[in-house]
């Protein structure tokens, strides 16, 4: 079939087809996010007008927002299905850069292709072309390789044909996943080749399940077994893998007390009395005090990056750690017990290789339901009416109180992971996602756009500060065309707070980070109305003045997201030092000078430096 490289490209696209976790089938590749320039508009563009039928297109305003909506996408998909998102050359290919971080960072597939200056060099240098004097063969798509999973450079048509099978083989392998950048020259995507038929045939690419080792089982098995203390962590790769209920069914058989990790979040009913919290800095005191006294840890499906473990001083030093994760690169860490493979499948051989009954001594999975009673009390008190500007607490949970079962929440940067990571309770039905593998601010109101396309089973309200709104708004005029409704609860607070709390709670001044502490020429700075800018992006805006209002402005923001379909962004001013702290300690560099640096060099003193 004769065809240029780009009609070759969006004919496999079109052509590519996934499982999802209840066994039907659907496109890997659901649709396209694209903004057109030079340097794709006429070859992929054109291209993408062809099969606009069966691949959508969706024009978003910035490429960072598209990007980020793209990977909103895949994990409100649980990975099995794939954005697809393209740009310009130049500065339109390097918005997408922190997208493709976010992705990289927290193991979700996304596919990015950026146009690329000629490859024939004929018209050099060319608008938005960035020329290197040592080596001619860098353009600035060059910037992706450090945030790729699989990197190409398409130089000839026939190149396709290599290069396709390794998209597809790293996008659906979950030990292998993010991003895959294919970098496109404009003159390539326009050249013709004769493409075999068979390149574009209908292809059914199943996300894998890879079993473990038996000798590795073996080994978590006589750890396990001999556990007194043992506790459960789960983690993303449990969700992705849809093995939750299996968890919780291994959790169960054997008197395991079970924490979740951030990806892991609200895969357990909060109701369930081996549930003691989640994990780490923005987890509970409840999960964190089962984990102090825990001598074996069962980690399925997680990184153990900072934030869970508390920069690894959660756990005590004798801890002995068994790693479930499909990638053996995330297993291998900190000396642990390994067993790759599969969440789902490797539980089910722990299970099936383990002894029947209970692990440990009598009494620990009871502390579980005690401790986190403890901390649900305090989330209560928190929560609590009181006087002055609401808190983030008390926002989240107004959020989590009038909340279906099937809903999703997401928030990413700032202090609001701290809250639903810490207070959120979960019927069990849908999870949340709270991006804290990148932090990235502006990924709040992008990633909801993105999961408002993916989410099917209820709404989608995202919580977000000041600070992220200002970053990238952009995507709400984005939301609002396509007809994609989602929640946004705006919480304005002044500035960018949590980090005023680091710097402020540490010793040093107050600097930079609320506008009050801010350099400005005036005596009275200029403010944002954000409920007046939102609605000029089209939104349905509600503002609220305190919880009685904010109750009434979220139903009724519910209410006009669904039925005008556009985004429903609730505005109100909030507390800027009010936040639930779970009580554990988190490695900065701290200089010397500066109070904080005794809790520093103490949490050091503390770090398990390399687990049993």
């Amino acid at each position: 079939m004769k065809l240029t490289t780009a009609q070759a490209l969006v004919r496999w696209l079109a052509a590519q087809r996934t499982e999802l976790l209840d066994g039907t089938q659907a496109p890997l590749f659901p649709g396209v996010f694209a903004i057109f320039g030079h340097g794709n508009v006429l070859g992929l563009g054109s291209a993408l007008a062809e099969y606009r039928d069966s691949l959508p297109v969706w024009r978003g305003h910035t490429e960072q927002g598209m990007a980020l909506a793209a990977v909103g996408y895949a994990k409100a998909r649980h990975r099995r299905q794939v954005g697809v998102v393209t740009s310009s050359i130049g500065p339109g290919a390097l918005n997408m850069v922190t997208a493709a971080g976010v992705a990289h960072a927290n193991r979700l597939p996304l596919l990015l292709l950026p146009g690329d200056t000629f490859a024939g060099r004929a018209p050099d240098p060319v608008l938005q072309q960035v020329e290197h004097f040592g080596d001619a063969t860098t353009t600035v798509n060059d910037a992706f390789r450090a945030v790729s999973r699989y990197f190409d450079r398409i130089t000839r048509p026939e190149q396709l044909q290599a290069t396709l099978p390794q998209v597809a083989r790293v996008l659906t392998d979950p030990a292998d996943t993010g991003p895959v950048t294919l970098a496109l020259p404009q003159d390539v995507q326009a050249e013709t080749y004769d493409f075999p038929e068979s390149l574009f045939e209908p292809r059914l690419r199943r996300v894998l399940r890879p079993g473990p080792d038996t000798g590795e089982v073996a080994d978590a098995v006589r750890v396990l077994a001999n556990a007194r203390r043992p506790l459960l962590v789960l983690g993303g790769g449990v969700r992705y893998s849809g093995a939750a209920s299996v968890a919780l069914d291994f959790a169960r058989a054997h008197a395991v007390p079970v924490v979740e990790t951030t990806a892991g979040r609200a895969l357990v009913p909060h109701a369930e009395p081996l549930f003691a919290g989640p994990l780490g800095i923005t987890g509970s005191a409840s999960g964190n005090a089962l984990a102090a006294e825990a001598d074996v840890v069962l980690a399925v499906g997680t990184r153990l990056q900072d934030f869970t473990t508390a920069s690894w001083t959660v756990f005590p030093r004798e801890v002995r750690l068994v790693t479930v994760n499909v990638a053996r690169f995330d297993a291998v860490k900190h000396g642990a017990t390994t067993v790759v493979g599969d969440a789902l499948r490797v539980l089910q051989e722990l299970e099936a290789a383990l002894p029947g009954g209970p692990i440990g001594e009598p009494g620990w999975a009871a502390r579980a339901e005690r401790e986190r009673a403890g901390w649900d009390a305090h989330i209560d008190r928190l929560r609590a009416p009181g006087t002055g500007l609401p808190s983030y607490a008390q926002v989240v949970g107004v959020v989590n109180d009038l909340s279906d079962s099937g809903d999703y929440v997401l928030t990413s940067s700032g202090g609001l992971p701290g809250e639903l990571v810490g207070g959120w309770r979960s019927a069990g039905e849908a999870p949340i996602d709270v991006e804290y593998g990148f932090s990235c601010m502006g990924y709040e109101l992008a990633g909801a756009w993105g999961a408002a396309m993916a989410w099917e089973t209820g709404l989608v309200t995202t919580v977000l500060g000041d600070g992220s709104y200002l970053m990238l708004n952009s995507e709400l005029f984005s939301a609002a065309f396509a007809g994609h409704p989602f929640v946004a609860v705006v919480c304005d607070n002044g500035g960018y707070a949590v980090i005023a709390r680091l710097q402020e709670g540490n010793g040093a001044a107050a600097f930079n980070n609320m506008y009050s502490d801010c350099r400005t020429a005036h005596d009275t700075p200029p403010s944002v109305d954000f409920a007046a800018h939102a609605e000029s992006l089209g939104c349905a805006v509600f503002r609220a003045d305190d919880l009685e209002s904010l109750r009434a402005a979220y139903l009724q923001a519910r209410a006009a997201a669904v039925a005008e379909r556009v985004p429903a962004v609730v505005v109100l001013r909030t507390h800027s030092s009010a936040w639930t702290e779970a009580g554990a300690w988190w490695e900065v560099g701290v200089p010397p000078h500066l109070a904080g640096h005794a809790d520093y060099a103490e949490g050091k003193a503390r770090q398990v430096r390399y687990a049993r």
